[in-house]
């Protein structure tokens, strides 16, 4: 039984709680950075290029038409998608170091107070003192 009470105390320890939740709130958060850019980011970009930049690839070797009108054998370096995927990795990098920062920023510790007794050269000269009587 206490090999259970202990895995609770872990599970259950504000750290773990506070990681699970970051990392549920960072799952939506790619969602909503992966539609932005593949709906704001990516369009504005292949106006650039004249494409849509989600389907920009490099051939590497042609494919052959079917009887049913799709490509096959055909072999590309889907460029477009993976500068996407880059795209969304900076942004959801750069807002995470903002929070993690906004979060240190608070967490800063504060001076500790001043001792309130005397300091401990003064206790040792006192003791000084009282031996040399």
């Amino acid at each position: 039984m206490g090999f259970l009470k202990e895995f609770k105390d872990f599970a259950m320890k504000g750290n773990l709680v506070d990681i699970a939740v970051g990392f549920v709130m960072g799952a939506a958060f790619n969602k909503v950075v992966s539609s932005f850019t593949g709906g704001i980011v990516s369009p504005l970009i292949g106006l650039l290029f004249d494409a849509d930049f989600k389907e920009m690839k490099y051939i590497v070797k042609q494919g052959t038409m079917n009887d049913a009108g799709e490509k096959i054998g055909e072999v590309a370096v889907l460029y477009g998608d993976f500068i996407t995927n880059v795209i969304d990795f900076i942004i959801v990098a750069f807002v995470m170091f903002l929070i993690v920062k906004g979060v240190n920023k608070m967490k800063k510790p504060e001076a500790p107070p001043a001792p309130a007794g005397p300091s401990q050269e003064d206790l040792l000269a006192e003791i000084r003192d009282l031996l040399k009587k």
